[in-house]
């Protein structure tokens, strides 16, 4: 009986994996990002629809990124001049000007540092991962997408949103939170502090459920 051996891939709330690599900016590595959010997003290849309309996406709200303090970064296992004749491409074709960069990853360095290679779906091309990094450099979120369904922007915004206001309240966010929404206090962490929740001025269904405005 043999046993596969996996490649170990990053780790939430672990400083995220290092990298130096060039993109259609110039060489770009994880450092360059510090004091800013990173949104590092992968992609199985260039000129392939689904992909199209991910760049689309990212690109028509990437100053609703930026006023987060958030930089976005795409990658594929394609060459610099692929990725450049497609942000070419979508310029002409579809009037979407593509002005993040994008990391020519032909050695698959961190397409295999992020985890983006799922042999289930591809040994050659990277899976739609999505990473979101802290101003710390720490992996604060990852998702993953199959090959043949696009992710949402929107719900990267939606998480983004979230994980920095929950940092920035210290609480926590109910399922699909926006702002607006209230957020979740933490729970009581002892019996005496249980019992004080229902006259601390919450809005408490039970001492380990409540939830505030903003």
């Amino acid at each position: 009986m043999t046993t596969e051996t996996r490649p170990a891939g990053p780790r939430l709330n672990e400083v995220a994996p290092a990298f130096d690599a060039p993109t259609t900016h110039g060489r770009r590595s994880l450092e360059d990002y510090r004091g800013k959010w990173l949104i590092l997003f992968s992609h199985p290849a260039d000129f392939t629809p689904v992909c199209t309309t991910e760049f689309i996406a990212f690109a028509k709200r990437q100053d609703e990124f930026a006023a987060l303090n958030t930089e976005l970064l795409g990658l594929s296992i394609d060459s610099h001049y692929s990725h450049i004749a497609w942000v070419l491409n979508i310029k002409e074709k579809f009037g979407v000007d593509v002005r993040f960069p994008i990391i020519a990853d032909l050695n698959m360095a961190v397409a295999q540092a992020y985890g983006m290679i799922q042999p289930g779906a591809s040994d050659t091309a990277a899976v739609r991962a999505t990473f979101i990094i802290d101003p710390e450099g720490v992996l604060r979120a990852m998702v993953y997408y199959p090959m043949n369904a696009g992710r949402s922007v929107a719900e990267i915004h939606r998480l983004l949103v979230a994980l920095q206001t929950a940092d920035e309240n210290k609480c926590a966010m109910p399922e699909n939170w926006t702002l607006g929404d209230e957020v979740i206090v933490p729970t009581p962490a002892t019996p005496d502090a249980a019992l004080a929740r229902a006259s601390e001025g919450y809005n408490t269904v039970d001492w380990y459920f409540s939830t505030r405005a903003l």
